[in-house]
């Protein structure tokens, strides 16, 4: 089994990536954006709109936002979405998502007239005001992925290095990979399988700011090796991939501190989480990524 690989990038992507953000703000200390954004973006919003993104959740109809986002086909802004969805009847939803899968929104109706009330406001109070040259350095980005991926190399390795570390196992019925660029979701990726087609929202490595001759990414590497039982996990995975619950009982701690010392070593991009779908089936060792880190660490060191 093969899939078709494609590089994407337009605005309304990047929205949706900080709606994204921002609806998973209490998380914001993952995040490689300023310490008091969500506050600060929260303190600009309406009350109203406010309340409102405080009830959502990223959930399955959530879910489906992205692959409504992603199937708009007539223009790249959210005012082309919005017209779009406008034109398009609860019937014509229906029959757009059926063969990408189920289950459907609840009530299709609810969450056609919400996401077009929260996209509208979110694109009025907060995106409109984003810096163009971010969105612009993500369109940037995808076109030089377009043209190292037309160079030649594989699928697999090509995805795996541009997401640093996210391996797209073959599954039946898949037949594209679509991968987008986002800056306001870094250091993570948002990852949707809908049959046919696999979303990935990839950490660019785009900054808001001039990046120093050392970038914050490399400073997740430095955290995600400061503590013993992650050193633990990678000379582990140093004899091979290994599921979560093989890892677990490795350490022999729990499962929650398991998995948040996994995603430590995920965003500093230590190890490959193989993924089929949605679901990561195993965890294995990126050495190269160790061996490029040492590099960059001693030139750094050494000034050069």
């Amino acid at each position: 089994m093969a899939y078709q690989l494609d590089i994407e990038f337009k605005s309304l992507y990047e929205l949706t990536s900080s709606l994204h953000t921002y609806i998973c703000r209490k998380s914001h200390k993952k995040m490689l954006l300023a310490p008091d954004w969500a506050k600060e973006v929260g303190g600009s919003l309406t009350p109203e709109f406010a309340s409102l993104l405080s009830r959502m959740e990223v959930d399955a109809d959530w879910k489906w936002t992205y692959l409504l986002v992603y199937l708009c086909r007539e223009g790249e802004e959210a005012e082309d979405f919005l017209a779009w969805l406008e034109r398009k009847s609860v019937g014509d939803l229906y029959e757009l998502m059926a063969e990408y899968g189920q289950p459907f929104p609840k009530d299709m109706g609810e969450f056609r007239s919400r996401t077009l009330s929260v996209f509208s406001q979110w694109n009025d109070q907060y995106f409109k005001r984003t810096d163009p040259a971010v969105r612009e350095s993500l369109r940037q980005d995808a076109e030089q992925r377009k043209r190292e991926r037309d160079a030649g190399a594989s699928f697999r390795e090509f995805a795996e290095r541009i997401t640093h570390g996210l391996v797209f196992e073959p599954k039946e019925g898949l037949e594209r990979l679509v991968l987008v660029p986002q800056f306001h979701f870094q250091p993570m990726n948002v990852i949707y399988h809908f049959g046919k087609v696999t979303l990935c929202h990839y950490s660019a490595r785009v900054y808001r700011d001039k990046p120093s001759s050392f970038p914050q990414h490399e400073y997740l590497t430095i955290r995600a090796l400061g503590e013993q039982n992650r050193l633990k996990i990678l000379q582990f995975l140093h004899q091979g991939p290994r599921s979560f619950s093989e890892i677990v009982r490795h350490l022999n701690i729990s499962k929650g501190i398991t998995h948040d010392h996994i995603s430590k070593l995920r965003r500093g991009g230590l190890i490959r989480a193989h993924i089929e779908g949605e679901a990561v089936t195993e965890y294995s060792l990126r050495l190269n990524a160790l061996e490029e880190f040492q590099k960059k660490l001693m030139a750094y060191i050494m000034n050069e």
